[in-house]
């Protein structure tokens, strides 16, 4: 047996278990695939954190947290006569031999560019199979994070030719949509002020696509930062007595969170 592989029978067999109609687990077998999509979701979303800790022992338990979720929804699909485990093994073992024919077939590699536009070539390819959709945008899942999702949209467009040739042409569009936020929020607008809030936004994921860098990454080390900061300025402020912030004033927080950053 492959490495691992018992491991992975084990697995399946403790799904199966915890599913059986007889003596299996209450909770486990109400499930179907939509219930589990917000557990599949925060499980993705610690593998990132442990990554993003730099923690081995941490992404380890957390793969395997992500690793129960696909083992789960494949059981459920085995129990309708869907597919199976197995079948998802085989299908991205068939999908990535398809997808490097540089490394399993007789293409050659030249460079990372063009492996990119092979790779996204045969992903297109792959859709026109599947769907009537002929559109270059087909195939972006509604589901995805939106700073994810728009990063996609724009990378999607950039290949199609439809894309700003550098980032001065982004930086423009920014400042234009910034503009007309100012404009709609003076205009009283609720509605339209929100279309144009989502606009700056989706400009600034470009902004950031153009400079090399993915907007959801960025956002999240800004959040990290925030959170370091303001802890610090809590500690700032106790240190001083002020143990209630509701009881402090903007300025005296200003001033503690400028002296936070002062010492970084």
């Amino acid at each position: 047996m492959a490495a691992g592989g018992e491991a992975v029978e084990a697995l399946l067999e403790l799904m199966a278990r915890l599913r059986d109609p007889q003596d299996g687990c209450p909770w486990d077998r109400a499930q179907d695939w939509r219930s589990l999509i917000p557990y599949t979701l925060e499980e993705a979303y610690e593998v990132a954190d442990a990554i993003e800790q730099d923690d081995p022992d941490a992404l380890r338990e957390e793969l395997g947290d992500l690793l129960f979720q696909v083992v789960f929804y494949a059981q459920i699909a085995r129990e309708a006569g869907q597919f199976d485990f197995a079948g998802v093994a085989r299908g991205i073992t068939e999908k990535m031999v398809r997808r490097h024919p540089h490394v399993f077939g007789d293409s050659t590699a030249r460079d990372a560019d063009s492996l990119h536009r092979a790779w996204e070539a045969a992903k297109a390819a792959e859709r026109a199979d599947k769907t009537e959709d002929a559109s270059r945008l087909a195939g972006i899942a509604r589901a995805l994070p939106a700073l994810v999702r728009a990063h996609k949209l724009q990378k999607r467009a950039r290949d199609a030719g439809f894309d700003w040739p550098d980032p001065a042409g982004a930086h423009a569009k920014v400042r234009e949509e910034l503009a007309e936020v100012e404009q709609a929020a003076e205009a009283g607008d609720a509605d339209h002020l929100e279309e144009e809030l989502g606009d700056l936004l989706f400009a600034v994921v470009n902004l950031v696509r153009l400079h090399g860098f993915q907007a959801e990454h960025a956002l999240r080390r800004a959040n990290d930062k925030f959170e370091r900061r303001f802890r610090a300025m809590e500690r700032r402020l106790a240190a001083a007595g002020h143990h209630d912030l509701d009881a402090l004033t903007l300025e005296q927080m200003e001033a503690a969170w400028q002296a936070v950053k002062e010492e970084e």
